[in-house]
């Protein structure tokens, strides 16, 4: 299958856009992201790595998240023991332990690789908490979410051939039935 690079960059940006929304994701707080470009191109996970592709959706994801102030993470493949690839800054912010690897598109994946080339300071942690998450072709990302995750439906659940499935966190209820909740934070 002949994939539009422009086209995967907007479907990125548009979903993104829209899983920020959905999960009401306050700003500098952190979207994990977890890509096989294989899949999007119709093949099996760790197949067919495309770099092009990776670094065409990264272009569109990456918009979406400047203009929303929100944090990405990439997750790379399990070659690297689904390390993530964030800016430094948020290393900093989220008290995360730097390790020392620098992905490629056969150990970390093509779509870590772009985030390790685009970003503006990027370094490799082991594990996050993220806020959210869009895993693209069921690469596992719910071992770096908060505690209690919950599905997110999007108005497509594709990125060219690949399955997208999206998750939001929330705060976990303590306290039983005679507890009160704050519905902001549901």
């Amino acid at each position: 299958m002949a994939i539009e690079l422009d086209f995967i960059q907007n479907q990125g940006y548009e979903l993104i856009k829209e899983l920020i929304a959905e999960s009401k994701i306050k700003e500098e707080q952190i979207l994990v992201v977890g890509c096989s470009s294989s899949e999007i191109v119709g093949k099996t996970i760790g197949t067919f790595s495309s770099v092009e592709v990776a670094e065409a959706l990264y272009s569109g994801i990456s918009k979406a998240a400047k203009e929303a102030n929100i944090y990405i993470a990439a997750q790379c493949c399990e070659h690297l023991n689904r390390a993530l690839i964030i800016e430094e800054v948020v290393a900093n912010k989220y008290f995360y332990e730097e390790v020392n690897v620098v992905p490629q598109p056969k150990a970390g994946g093509s779509f870590a690789t772009a985030a390790y080339k685009y970003m503006k300071n990027p370094v490799a942690v082991e594990h996050i908490e993220a806020h959210a998450g869009m895993d693209i072709g069921d690469t596992l990302i719910g071992m770096h979410l908060r505690d209690v995750a919950v599905p997110v439906r999007l108005s497509s659940n594709k990125i060219g051939e690949a399955h997208v499935v999206c998750a939001r966190t929330r705060a976990k209820f303590i306290g039983g039935i005679r507890a009160a909740y704050d519905d902001n934070k549901l």
